[in-house]
C-alpha cells in the first residue's frame, strides 16, 4: 500500500513551518482506494505571499481543524504504507515536527516521484512535478493546492512504474526481509562471483570508465556496503556502475597501496581522497651567517634537497608547526613567523630562547638535528614480506633509501641472494606522500597483519650483508 501525501505550510523555516492543508491518497498499487484531504490550522497568521501563492487565507484556516484533531486520522491512514511524495523530506518532515509537538514519533518508508524521475526518465532539464507530469501528459490541475499535487502525484507514479523496466524503484525501497537489494544494472551473477577476500575493487560505468575505486579485507561484503549504505553519493555511485572488476592482493598493506596508485592513476569520479598527483613543495634546511640551522619551506625546484616533500603550503606549515611544538624549535627559524626579535613562543615560554640569544647556537642545533632524525630514519632500504595471494607465495613490498618502488610476489621457496633481484619480481609504481603516510600508520600499528621488514645496509648483496628482521603481529 502507498500513501500519496502533499501538504501545503505557512512557509515558514524549521519547526515554526506549520501545515495549512493536508490530502493523502492511499494507493493499493492498481488505483486509489481512500482519500483524506483537509485544512489545517496552524494556529498563527500566515503571510500574504504564501496565501497568494496556494490560495489558502487566514479567514478559511479559523475554522479549519487544528493538526491535534487530524494527528490519529493521518497516522491511521498511512499506517503500514509507503510514503511517497515529489518532494518527500520536505512533506514527510512537515508531518513529523508536528506529531513531535504532540508528544508522537512518525516512522514510514518513504520514496521521492522526483528521484525515481532522475532514474527512470534521465535527461531532463527540469524534474519539477510539473515539468514531469507535462513530459508525461499527467493532468496536474491548477497546481496549486495539496489535493492537485497529491493527484498529480498519483498520476506521475502510475507513469513511472509503467516505464521503469530495470527495477529502479524496488530498490529504491529496499530489500524485503530476507533478500538483498541489487542495483538494476548489476548482474546478479556477478555479485554473486565477487570473493570474499582481500583486495581492491573498482566501479565501472556503462561506457567502462572506472568511476569509483576501492580497498577491502573481504571485496564482496564491502561492495554490498555500497548498497546498503542511503546516502545520495552512494546512491548514485550504485546506479550509474554496469560493471565490477577486483584484484586480489592476499595482503591488506598490499591493497592500500594498490588503490592509492590507481585513484591516482584513474581519478574516479566518486573518489575525493588521494586524488593529488605529485609534489610541489618540500621542506629544506640550511645554515645561516650565526651558525643556526634555519627550516624552511618553498617550491620544490627551489630546494636543492629537500628533507620532505607535500603537496601544498598548508602541509608544509603543519609539518613545521609540529615539529615546533614537540621539540620547542623557535618559530622564527623555522619560515613560520617573519619578525625580527623574540618571536610568539618565547613570550609563552615555549621557545628556549635562541630569538633572544639567550640559548646557544650549539644547543638548538643540536635539538633541531633531534627533530630531523626521524625524517632520516625514513630514508631506509627495506623490504616488507607480507601475506601473499595464496598459501605457496608472499607479496614483497621494496623501499629504497625511503622511496617506495612498488610491489609483487614471490614463492615462499624462492630464495633471493641480492637486493637487486627484488626488481625483478615487483612492478614499479609511483612513490608520493599518501604512500608514505600508508607506509609509516601501517608499520606502527599493533593490529596489522603478520608482516616481516628486513632491513637493507648493503645494497649488493642481502644474504652477504647483516640484517635485522622486525615483526609485527596480530594481536
Amino acid at each position: 500500500m502507498y500513501a500519496i501525501v502533499e501538504t501545503e505550510t505557512t512557509g515558514l523555516k524549521g519547526e515554526d513551518n506549520k501545515i495549512t492543508e493536508i490530502c493523502i491518497l492511499i494507493h493499493d498499487g492498481e488505483r486509489v482506494i481512500k482519500k483524506f484531504t483537509s485544512l489545517v490550522n496552524p494556529e498563527m497568521s500566515i503571510k500574504y505571499r504564501t496565501s497568494r501563492r496556494n490560495g489558502i487565507n487566514n479567514d478559511k484556516l479559523h475554522t479549519a481543524p487544528k493538526f491535534y484533531e487530524i494527528a490519529k486520522e493521518v497516522v491511521e491512514l498511512t499506517n503500514d504504507c509507503i510514503f511517497v511524495s515529489h518532494h518527500v523530506n520536505f512533506n514527510f518532515n512537515g508531518i513529523k515536527n508536528e506529531l513531535a509537538s504532540l508528544g508522537g514519533v512518525f516512522k514510514r518508508k518513504k520514496i521521492s516521484t522526483l528521484r525515481i524521475s532522475r532514474k527512470v526518465i534521465p535527461g531532463q532539464q527540469s524534474y519539477s512535478l510539473g515539468a514531469m507530469c507535462n513530459f508525461l501528459g499527467v493532468n496536474i490541475g491548477q497546481g496549486q493546492n495539496a489535493t492537485d499535487k497529491a493527484e498529480a502525484t498519483v498520476g506521475l507514479l502510475e507513469k513511472l512504474w509503467e516505464k521503469d523496466k530495470d527495477g529502479v524503484f524496488n530498490f529504491m525501497l529496499g530489500p524485503k526481509p530476507g533478500q538483498s537489494a541489487v542495483p538494476p544494472l548489476w548482474p546478479k551473477l556477478m555479485v554473486a562471483a565477487l570473493p570474499n577476500s582481500t583486495g581492491v575493487y573498482y566501479f565501472k560505468d556503462a561506457k567502462g570508465k572506472i568511476i569509483y575505486v576501492g580497498k577491502a579485507k573481504d571485496i564482496k561484503q564491502r561492495v554490498l556496503s555500497h548498497v546498503y549504505n542511503n546516502g545520495h553519493k552512494e546512491r548514485r555511485l550504485c546506479f550509474e556502475t554496469t560493471h565490477i572488476d577486483y584484484t586480489h592482493t592476499g595482503s591488506e598493506l598490499v591493497a592500500l597501496l594498490l588503490e592509492s596508485d590507481e585513484i591516482k592513476k584513474h581519478l574516479p569520479k566518486f573518489n575525493r581522497a588521494q586524488k593529488r598527483i605529485g609534489y610541489r613543495y618540500g621542506v629544506g634546511a640550511d645554515i645561516d651567517k650565526n651558525g643556526i640551522t634555519n627550516l624552511f619551506y618553498d617550491r620544490l625546484g627551489k630546494i636543492k634537497s629537500p628533507l620532505a616533500c607535500f603537496y601544498n603550503q598548508g602541509e608544509c606549515r603543519a609539518f613545521l608547526e609540529e615539529l615546533c611544538e614537540t621539540y620547542d624549535l623557535c618559530p622564527r627559524f623555522c619560515n613560520l613567523q617573519q619578525i625580527t626579535g623574540a618571536c610568539f613562543h618565547f613570550h609563552i615560554k615555549k621557545c628556549l630562547g635562541i630569538c633572544r640569544e639567550i640559548e646557544s647556537v650549539e644547543s638548538y642545533n643540536k635539538r633541531v638535528g633531534k627533530a630531523l632524525t626521524p625524517i632520516e630514519d625514513d630514508k631506509n632500504t627495506f623490504i616488507i614480506k607480507a601475506e601473499g595471494r595464496n598459501k605457496n607465495e608472499k607479496a614483497v613490498i621494496v623501499v629504497e633509501n625511503g622511496i617506495y618502488k612498488g610491489f609483487g610476489y614471490m614463492s615462499k621457496r624462492k630464495r633471493i641472494k641480492t637486493f637487486m633481484d627484488y626488481d625483478k619480481l615487483i612492478t614499479p609504481l609511483a612513490d608520493n606522500n599518501d604512500i608514505q603516510k600508508i607506509l609509516r600508520r601501517y608499520l606502527r600499528r599493533s593490529d596489522g597483519e603478520d608482516i616481516f621488514i628486513d632491513y637493507v645496509q648493503d645494497l649488493p648483496s642481502l644474504h652477504a650483508c647483516p640484517k635485522s628482521v622486525d615483526r609485527l603481529t596480530e594481536k
